[in-house]
This record gives structure tokens, C-alpha cells and sequence, in this order.
């Protein structure tokens, strides 16, 4: 089963969105064309929002969530159980943790995240805040992503680094 249109604002046409998924602040959240999220997922956005665009893929089980923005670019997508973070905690030591803190106690770190055109991340992979993933790029699955990547590159491993050139052939197709 998958939401209906008129349960969903700001989404386009031939979008499936299964009735599994979970959606936080929906009216921060925009949808493009042929859409497709599945089971399990959660859309979180915060102020930021979050915006998907056309042909976008986000395969079950995937979390995507934060204060700043978090954008889909045409023909992107997320395998399986991938994470996208657009806010994480400070994990130093330095501050308290969690959203049950008085945020004087917190240090949240935020920013934008953004997967350019015909990108692809792998199953179980992390895309952390203020993260640029340029068009045609491909991340490798269990990844860990806390630095931007450039176009047509193929990054892989924790921390992810550069693995080789991604093939152009999807521009041309």
C-alpha cells in the first residue's frame, strides 16, 4: 500500500510512497516526479526541509533526517538501510547528548546535504551534515561519508575516500 496523493502536499506525479514509510514535518518536505520510497523509511525534515526531485529511488529502511537541508538531485538514490544526516549530536565528550537536553547542553552540528544528479549511495552507507556528493558519483556500500565528493568519482570505506573515476556512459544514456 502506498500513500495516496491527497494525504501527501507538495508531490508530484507517478510517486509511490509506501503507507510504512514514516513522515515527520510532511510540509517541509517536497516531491518531485516518478518517485519511489519504500517500506520502512523515514522522512524527517526539519526547517531546512527536504527536497526530492525527479526519478529519485530510496530503497527500504533508509533514514533520512535533520535540521538544515537535505536535497535529492534528479535520478539520485539510496539503497538499502542507508543513512542521511543533516544534524548529528557532538560526540567529544564536550557537550551533553540527545534531544532530550536542553539545547544549551548541546552542541548539534548542522548542514546542508546534497546528492547531485544520477548519484547512487550503497546499502548501509552514512552521509554526514554539510556534505556535497557532485552529480554522477557513486558511493560504495558501508560507507562513511563526511567530506564532499566531486563529479564522476567513486568513493568507498570508513572514513570514505576516492576508489577511482566513475565511467560516463549514464551522461550519454
Amino acid at each position: 500500500m502506498f500513500y495516496t496523493k491527497e494525504e501527501l502536499k507538495s508531490i508530484g506525479d507517478n510517486v509511490l510512497i509506501s503507507n510504512k514509510t514514516s513522515i515527520y514535518n510532511a510540509k517541509n518536505i517536497s516531491i518531485g516526479n516518478n518517485v519511489r520510497i519504500d517500506d520502512f523509511s523515514v522522512l524527517s525534515a526539519g526547517d531546512g526541509g527536504i527536497d526530492i526531485g525527479n526519478n529519485v529511488h530510496i530503497v527500504i529502511f533508509c533514514s533520512i533526517i535533520g535540521k538544515s537541508k537535505i536535497t535529492f538531485s534528479n535520478f539520485s538514490g539510496l539503497s538499502s538501510r542507508v543513512s542521511v544526516y543533516s544534524s548529528t549530536d557532538d560526540y567529544s565528550g564536550g557537550f551533553l547528548t540527545n534531544p532530550t537536553v536542553d539545547e544549551k547542553f548541546t552542541n548539534v552540528i548542522s548542514g546542508d546535504v546534497f546528492l547531485g544528479k544520477h548519484v547512487i549511495i550503497g546499502a548501509g552507507s552514512v552521509i554526514l551534515p554539510n556534505v556535497t556528493i557532485g552529480d554522477y558519483s557513486a558511493v560504495a556500500g558501508l560507507s562513511l561519508v563526511s567530506k564532499n565528493i566531486g563529479e564522476l568519482k567513486i568513493f568507498g570505506g570508513i572514513p570514505a575516500k576516492e576508489i577511482k573515476e566513475r565511467k560516463n556512459n549514464l551522461i550519454i544514456i
